[in-house]
């Protein structure tokens, strides 16, 4: 984000929240910060606003920046500060004061009557905030926690034109278009149920057939690649995780069965798969030459996400992810690393994401040692390992201290969705801890008894994250080779209906995804419906058609190109093909 962009969106969240005091003056104020789409900024009204509330504080900040009034700095004690918000009610700004180290400096913007704590950097004045709008109305709890208070949060956003701030708002409109949620439900893809639980989609005939087809490939190719494939337990007794450190480091993402309280035996759902592989390693003596040794598993995982955090099928609380570890030496752990980063790449090729994914470089955090096992001197040594071999790989990358693994520093690629949320779709992990935590040892060519590096890594990462991100590229249409229904036929009247029911055979045993539209409807209403189910072939048969020796079909596109008729092996072929390259295009 431009730092003068970042001012301004700044500048304009201080305009909400001084609009919000003048008409709610009870309301207790949070944050507000700048983001990379506009701002936003946490409340705790008296009673939750709606969208015509939105309307009103939107009127009010118009007013505010009329009276052009002048944004001003002050430094406070923070006898001062803790003073002055005390008094005026606001307990998240005295929270905020009283976590500031002793040496800080308080910082006070004021503009009119409105005084809020802030390190700034502010415009001069109210009246340089001209083209902004609220976009929209959330829950968040403070600071991010479940535990604490549920707060409103406003979004917004705000430019330097008013030419920029219609394409940004046309932009919205066209990634509401493809929101993944709404298209998913649309579609038939998922469907969720309160009585079954957030985070816990069902998965419908659609989807589940493109994740199947997913798996089927990635396992394919991962097995190309020297993998073996596991089927480990889906819950493990708390001893497991404390070997590991989950128990110590990940507890509050677990599902917990039983209470430890009560002397019972605890078990906990898999959050990752790691530990379970492990025990194959372990199941007999290792030496150098079974190194590496490179395990796969389609794996069930269960993560407690805070509901706050959950949306769609990109962040839930079951998933299925493409995981797997692999144990090799010192020298092997270059070519390793690089073989997980390019079946990654060469998978998102594949399916059409690798041209919208970045990279991060997740390192530790010296300064918070406790999140982290093992010694900051453990942790230099392994990042500058990781450090050499991503300098030598094909693509530029950030750094994110802080974001490491707590057992290993870890290459995340990330992506966005449509509304400009990042997450990560797939890691790889360097992990110099674990081995030793279960004793995996193999023999070097020296007789000497050594632990391995292992690697923890997904190759297109969650089905169903990397399924929301297919929906929303595509905007629901899936290439070919995906979809979950690849060809509609369509009998234009009953005498043609044993004429598809023939070509429909021949497409199944070819393997061909197919929908026999059979229903008395009209031709044109058929066609419609299969276009709008994002369906990449409508084949009609009429009365030439049946009657014709070489099994004719007239074909059309979901995009609406009309390839005209042609024998069904032709088309056939042609479909095979398409499939066989895992074409992303239509046939010409």
């Amino acid at each position: 984000m431009e730092d003068s962009l970042e001012i301004l969106r700044h500048s304009t969240s201080h305009l909400l929240a001084q609009a919000v005091k003048r008409l709610f003056p009870e309301t207790r104020l949070g944050i507000g910060p700048a983001i990379d789409t506009g701002f936003y900024y946490d409340f705790e009204p008296t009673t939750l606003w709606t969208s015509d509330d939105l309307l009103t504080i939107e009127k009010e900040m118009h007013k505010i920046m009329k009276e052009n009034l002048p944004i001003q700095k002050s430094i406070w004690t923070r006898e001062q500060a803790v003073q002055y918000f005390t008094e005026h009610n606001e307990p998240y700004k005295v929270e905020l004061i009283q976590e500031l180290p002793a040496d800080e400096p308080i910082t006070i913007f004021q503009q009119g009557e409105f005084l809020d704590l802030c390190r700034g950097p502010h415009l001069e004045t109210t009246g340089q905030v001209r083209f902004f709008t609220l976009l929209s109305l959330a829950g968040a709890y403070w600071r991010g926690d479940e535990h604490n208070p549920m707060l409103q949060r406003i979004y917004g956003t705000a430019f330097f034109s008013k030419e920029d701030l219609e394409a940004y708002l046309i932009q919205m409109e066209e990634a509401k278009r493809r929101d993944h949620n709404k298209i998913g439900r649309e579609l038939e893809y998922f469907t969720t149920t309160s009585y079954i639980g957030q985070g816990l989609p069902i998965m419908m005939p659609n989807g589940a057939k493109v994740i199947q087809i997913l798996q089927r490939f990635v396992e394919d190719e991962e097995e190309k690649r020297g993998y073996l494939l596991t089927k480990t337990p889906f819950m493990a007794k708390s001893d497991l995780y404390k070997i590991s450190g989950h128990w110590q480091h990940y507890r509050e993402g677990m599902f917990i069965i039983g209470d430890e309280t009560k002397d019972e035996e605890v078990l906990a759902l898999r959050p990752m798969t790691c530990p379970f592989q492990f025990q194959v390693f372990l199941a007999k003596t290792r030496s150098y030459r079974d190194l590496p040794m490179r395990l796969n598993e389609t794996s069930t995982l269960f993560r407690n996400e805070a509901s706050g955090e959950m949306h769609g099928l990109i962040r839930i609380r079951q998933f299925t992810i493409s995981e797997g570890h692999i144990a090799c030496t010192e020298e092997q752990l270059a070519d390793e690393f690089a073989g997980c980063v390019t079946l990654a790449n060469d998978l998102l090729e594949v399916i059409g994401l690798r041209e919208d994914v970045t990279y991060q470089f997740s390192r530790f955090d010296p300064k918070k040692m406790d999140k982290y096992i093992g010694s900051p001197e453990q942790w230099i040594q392994v990042e500058e390992k990781m450090k050499n071999i991503l300098d030598a790989m094909p693509f530029t990358y950030k750094d994110a201290p802080g974001e490491a693994a707590f057992y290993g520093p870890k290459l995340d690629l990330q992506m966005k969705n449509v509304f400009g949320k990042e997450d990560t779709l797939i890691t790889v992990q360097i992990d110099f801890q674990l081995a030793s935590r279960f004793e995996m040892e193999y023999t070097d060519a020296e007789g000497k008894r050594q632990f391995p590096y292992i690697l923890h890594r997904t190759s297109i990462g969650c089905y169903e994250r990397t399924l929301a991100l297919l929906l929303e590229k595509y905007a629901g249409a899936l290439p070919p080779w995906l979809a979950p229904v690849q060809v509609c036929l369509i009998p234009i009247t009953d005498q043609q209906k044993e004429y598809a029911k023939e070509i429909h055979g021949i497409l199944k045993n070819a393997g061909i995804r197919t929908w026999l539209d059979d229903r008395a409807e009209t031709m044109q209403n058929k066609i419609r419906q299969a276009a709008r189910q994002k369906i990449p072939y409508m084949l009609v048969m009429g009365g030439r058609e049946a009657s014709s020796l070489e099994k004719m079909v007239s074909v059309r596109q979901r995009n609406g190109v009309d390839l005209k008729t042609m024998p069904i092996a032709v088309f056939l072929e042609k479909l095979l093909a398409q499939i066989q390259t895992r074409d992303k295009n239509l046939l010409g």
